[in-house]
């Protein structure tokens, strides 16, 4: 009997292997006898299809170009696939932002973002125009494909032999698509993105279509885009009844609209205006002799020079706009009206007052500058002085500027120390050397009050005692190192200012206390409104109500935006308006002190005296003042209770005239108050200057222009005055804030 033995495992195994390796080679053989039987099929094939001589050369050619042709698609797709996206049937129909802003009245004051008006069609524009337009944009617009390639050839030989860009070569419709959808960035993605949104357009849109969009959406200068809104704000008439000399003033301003704008430079484009009719004989579009009369009489525009136009207001209410339409308020909408809390009264005394002080005392003081922010108690902007010529310069200093705000910061570090529990008005502080490591504030000469309510020590102006209180916020926490626990003081004083409405980066200094952190005017103006108004957050808007094209209303203050916050306690607001209504009457601010009406505030003067403030308010009205240098430079002694002070007492003397007359939270009204109670306003609550009791707002506007002439021959008696008075805001030694 024959006896079996089981195999090993390693036996086994190499048995596994050896069939493994069997079968790849068998598989491996065969698929290259296979792939070397369809090599024969398919050679014995194309043997047929072999050619010599020019065949060859021919399906060569053919060859190599359907390979590139096939790259080059791929590529094209490629570059294409950016402009598809940016090429949104949407654009087509998308207008320009557009507002139109009236006054607190309902009076239009102006316009910023587009002018423009499609309403018109391509018929009804005059033939000169459409002609002129073609000579000197697109000569062969009804000719090419969306891309002139003759002209781009023809406007690059141009540009080398002049060594520099003299023609351009795009056309109307690669002009269109960088309107309609892109930005004017020179870079040759944005070239290439123009092309085939070139190509795009021509495909979707006819000619005539391309003509009129074009027509419609071009930037012309001044605000306008497109020649009909163009020909009303340049001409003041209708697009279908410029002249030809006109239209090619028009034509002109497609190049180069900021450029060759007629109320820019007048001049330039009426030179522009001749190179059109010049180009629209070289195109064969008129006749020399045609052209002649336009070339003997240039168009003349209308005079544009707005002398009351409140050019920093609406800049500043613009962009809020702006604003509120990014943070989806507004929806979909572009072309709005906004009515406003502006008071032209208001504005017109306050460009007055910053002017009249500025010619008469300015160079004096070597002060240059000045801006100004009145609003309400809740935060309405009322009035914007942003500079003293908006012709002359376009920054808006009120809104915009960041300058030191000196001891006008001090409301700020007292009410942050009240709110702590740790004083009282009635609290007894001592005027002492103080010192954060090696930096030691001093008073003005080095000197030293002693003890005084704290009061006493706001009204003077003291300034180691906003340091004493940031170190004493701090050991409130329990921190009992004096360096620390200013830093935490500090800390505590900058969230103060955050829930009073300060937006700006503070920066964590030890002087901050008294006020060498930067600032703006309006951000001032709404901290202060905080004081005026009980407590509550008083955040700065610039518009009541906002309506559509269609005049529907679209947005309401009162309505759409959150109730306003109680950031101090009414406890805490109250004692502050205590101590700073004792500020025009007893400390640095006299010179801002109103007859009859109580006020409070506090003065604001910098190192060097680089900068000098006014913050002030009533019960009815905040205003913030500000002068100084744009480049800083140091002015001549002047301090917030000089020139600060007397123009928001000129501003503010003026607004209050014919209203009743409101009382600053927590402080008693004076029995003179009662006299300057005139009648109350007709217009909105606390509408200022105009329209008092049932006076027709003109003949009120009329009566107060007389009484500014008599003013006009006032000021400088009273200004002068108070120079000679002497009273200064307490300043601090030198090298320090003050």
């Amino acid at each position: 009997m024959i006896e079996f033995r089981k195999a090993s495992w390693t036996t086994r195994l190499k048995r596994l292997a050896l069939s493994a390796d069997s079968w790849i080679d068998a598989s491996l053989y065969a698929a290259g006898h296979r792939a070397g039987e369809i090599y024969e099929r398919i050679r014995s094939i194309t043997d047929r299809l072999t050619v010599s001589g020019p065949k060859r050369l021919a399906a060569e050619f053919a060859s190599e170009g359907l390979n590139v042709g096939i790259a080059g698609a791929i590529v094209m797709l490629m570059l294409a696939i950016p402009a598809f996206h940016e090429g949104r049937e949407e654009a087509l129909k998308n207008q320009v932002f557009a507002v139109t802003f009236l006054d607190r009245y309902g009076s239009e004051i102006g316009h910023r973002g587009a002018r423009h008006d499609d309403s018109l069609k391509l018929e009804e524009f005059p033939d000169h125009l459409l002609k002129a337009v073609l000579a000197t944009e697109d000569r062969r617009f009804y000719d090419h494909f969306g891309i002139d390639v003759i002209g781009t050839f023809r406007a690059l030989t141009v540009n080398a032999r002049a060594s520099g860009v003299v023609q351009g070569g795009s056309s109307i419709t690669q002009q269109l698509a960088k309107n309609l959808f892109l930005s004017n960035e020179r870079s040759l993605d944005r070239k290439i993105k123009e092309a085939f949104l070139s190509l795009w357009l021509e495909y979707r849109l006819t000619k005539n279509e391309i003509l009129k969009l074009y027509l419609d959406r071009a930037y012309m200068g001044g605000g306008t885009f497109g020649v009909a809104a163009a020909a009303e704000y340049y001409f003041g008439k209708s697009v279908k009844n410029v002249t030809l000399a006109e239209a090619a003033m028009l034509a002109g301003l497609f190049k180069a609209p900021t450029k060759f704008a007629p109320h820019v430079n007048l001049p330039a484009a009426r030179a522009r205006a001749n190179d059109v009719l010049g180009a629209m004989v070289d195109a064969g579009f008129m006749t020399a002799g045609q052209v002649d009369s336009a070339r003997r009489n240039p168009a003349t525009p209308i005079d544009r020079r707005r002398d009351s136009s409140p050019d920093y207001y609406l800049d500043w209410a613009f962009d809020e706009v702006r604003k509120l339409a990014e943070d989806g308020k507004l929806g979909p909408e572009r072309v709005l009206t906004v009515k406003t809390p502006h008071d032209p009264a208001i504005q017109k005394r306050a460009d007055e007052a910053v002017e009249s002080i500025l010619r008469q005392h300015g160079p004096a003081y070597r002060a240059r500058q000045a801006a100004a922010v009145i609003m309400d108690p809740d935060g309405a902007v009322r009035a914007i002085v942003g500079g003293r010529d908006y012709g002359a310069s376009q920054f808006n200093r009120a809104t915009a500027s960041l300058r030191q705000p000196g001891s006008s910061f001090k409301p700020y570090v007292y009410a942050a120390a009240m709110s702590a529990g740790l004083y009282k008005p009635t609290t007894i502080v001592t005027d002492r050397p103080v010192c954060i490591g090696n930096w030691c504030p001093n008073n003005y000469g080095r000197s030293y009050a002693g003890s005084m309510p704290l009061t006493v020590a706001l009204a003077k102006s003291i300034n180691t005692i906003p340091v004493q209180m940031s170190i004493a916020i701090g050991r409130a926490t329990g921190e009992t190192h004096e360096a620390r626990a200013a830093r935490i003081g500090r800390m505590k004083i900058v969230e103060t200012c955050r829930a009073m409405g300060m937006t700006t980066p503070l920066t964590d200094t030890v002087s901050l206390p008294i006020g060498a952190a930067e600032v703006t005017v309006i951000e001032q103006a709404a901290g202060y409104a905080v004081f005026a108004n009980g407590g509550k957050r008083a955040k700065p808007y610039a518009a009541f109500d906002i309506r559509n094209s269609l005049g529907e209303e679209i947005y309401r203050h009162d309505r759409d935006e959150p109730a306003p916050s109680q950031v101090l306690s009414t406890q805490v607001a109250f004692e502050m308006n205590q101590m700073l209504s004792t500020v025009p009457t007893a400390g640095t601010g006299r010179r801002a002190a109103l007859d009859g009406v109580v006020s409070a505030g506090k003065t604001g003067t910098t190192n060097g005296y680089k900068d000098a403030w006014y913050v002030g308010y009533t019960g009815n009205l905040v205003g913030a003042v500000w002068f100084g240098n744009d480049d800083s430079s140091e002015t001549n002694n002047m301090t917030g209770g000089s020139l600060p002070a007397m123009t928001w007492k000129e501003i503010m003397a003026f607004a209050h005239q014919g209203i009743e007359i409101k009382p600053i939270p927590g402080v008693a009204p004076q029995p003179g108050d009662a006299k300057a109670v005139v009648a109350k306003a007709a217009e909105p609550s606390g509408a200022a200057g105009a329209n008092a009791g049932h006076m027709p707002r003109k003949s009120f506007e009329v009566l107060s222009a007389v009484g500014a002439m008599f003013k006009a021959v006032e000021v400088p008696r009273t200004a002068r005055a108070s120079v000679q008075a002497g009273i200064r805001d307490v300043p601090a030694g030198r090298g320090v804030i003050r």
